[in-house]
């Protein structure tokens, strides 16, 4: 929604690589108890961003697109997080996972900026205003 196709297929793009370099560090945990947690969880959140942000790219309207980059955001901060505890736990090398939060980072950034033009060009209703719409 008011960007062009290009831009919207290269970010899905960046989010489809970003979901296979997560399924690559899931594989590579290891299988301990903490390794088999975080690899269930980040799994999950890791690939979901993608497949959100397509939902979006078709959203039925505005606010329809404003809900599903917000569950994309959402998935890509738990990403974040469970990225986050697998350095502090030393599941594998940090500066093997540094890279991916810093990619997450900027993937953060963009949908977090989309969220907030999509919303200020809707003549800036609040969240909870357009959930009960």
């Amino acid at each position: 929604m008011g960007t062009s196709r290009h831009d919207n297929e290269a970010l899905e793009e960046r989010l489809l690589e970003f979901a296979a370099r997560c399924g690559r560090v899931v594989e590579s945990l290891p299988d301990t108890r903490m390794g088999r947690h975080v690899a269930g969880q980040f799994v999950r959140c890791g690939t979901a961003a993608a497949p959100n942000y397509a939902e979006a790219c078709a959203a039925e309207s505005r606010n329809d697109f404003v809900h599903k980059l917000g569950i994309a955001l959402k998935e890509l901060r738990e990403s974040r997080i469970w990225l986050k505890l697998a350095i502090k736990c030393e599941l594998l090398p940090s500066a093997r996972l540094l890279p991916l939060v810093a990619e997450c980072n900027e993937l953060m950034g963009i949908i977090g900026q989309s969220i907030i033009t999509a919303k200020s060009n809707r003549g800036g209703a609040s969240t909870r205003e357009t959930r009960s719409e």
